[in-house]
């Protein structure tokens, strides 16, 4: 008996749908953070986000010497004018960054974003940007802004430029007077489980740089956790900075 053509295609359509084979989940690419979206915390375990406020200022060499030694990569969230002309520090910059450390943005003078226009926003981001080129060739696509202040006009803005806004999950507090042995227990009481977390620390005190980042260290080796960039702690790592090529203004003074 002959069948009619619609169901001899239908049976067609059938088998090639069950032949049909599965995605491979491996080849389906990652979708990176979105840009002008407040980031608190890693998005997967084990690991552990060392991030530096306020710098690049006179302790940055020694901290990258002590991160370095231990195999430890951490994120540097830079300013352009807050302790002195960051062209001034360019060897410590040219050094966290040539050791693979993530360079980021904190603006160029610290100001309270949220008090300030778009254009005004965007000045304190693009004049950070072109030190950064300057001194290293890339411009960032991460940052932390300053008091953590994200009202106005900040995220539509820093979504409008492409920039991925990290604030933190754990505060050390040292820039409220804590010290070293405080700032340790902020940590044990997030404690190591669940997904990482992003720290907020200040390279500006010699006690961050030289007490309580060695403790931090100790205390990921012993906890399984691996110390990592802020980037990588979000599968983020080639996403840390802005794609394109970039020419250098020779510019070296603020």
């Amino acid at each position: 008996m002959m069948l009619p053509e619609t169901v001899i295609a239908g049976l067609l359509l059938a088998s090639s749908v069950v032949a049909a084979p599965a995605p491979d989940p491996t080849s389906i690419c990652k979708r990176g953070p979105s840009p002008g979206v407040v980031i608190q915390k890693c998005s997967k375990p084990g690991v552990l986000a060392l991030a530096y406020d306020d710098g690049p200022y006179q302790y940055t060499s020694q901290l990258v010497d002590i991160l370095d030694k231990a195999g430890a990569k951490a994120t540097f969230f830079w300013t352009g004018t807050l302790y002195g002309c960051i062209y001034n520090q360019a060897a410590a910059v040219k050094k966290a960054y040539a050791s693979g450390h993530q360079i980021a943005s904190h603006t160029w003078t610290h100001p309270h974003m949220g008090t300030l226009s778009e254009s005004q926003i965007r000045s304190e981001m693009t004049k950070l940007e072109e030190a950064f080129v300057n001194l290293i060739g890339k411009k960032p696509a991460y940052m932390r802004p300053p008091y953590l202040d994200t009202s106005g006009a900040v995220l539509p803005t820093l979504k409008s430029m492409g920039y991925k806004v990290i604030t933190d999950d754990v505060d050390s507090q040292d820039w409220n007077g804590k010290t070293p042995d405080q700032s340790a227990q902020f940590f044990q009481q997030a404690g190591p489980g669940g997904n990482g977390h992003i720290s907020l620390m200040h390279e500006t005190y010699a006690s961050t740089v030289q007490t309580l980042t060695p403790w931090l260290i100790n205390w990921a080796k012993q906890n399984n956790l691996k110390l990592v960039t802020v980037a990588e702690c979000l599968d983020d790592a080639k996403g840390a900075y802005q794609a394109g090529t970039f020419t250098p203004t020779g510019k070296n003074t603020c």
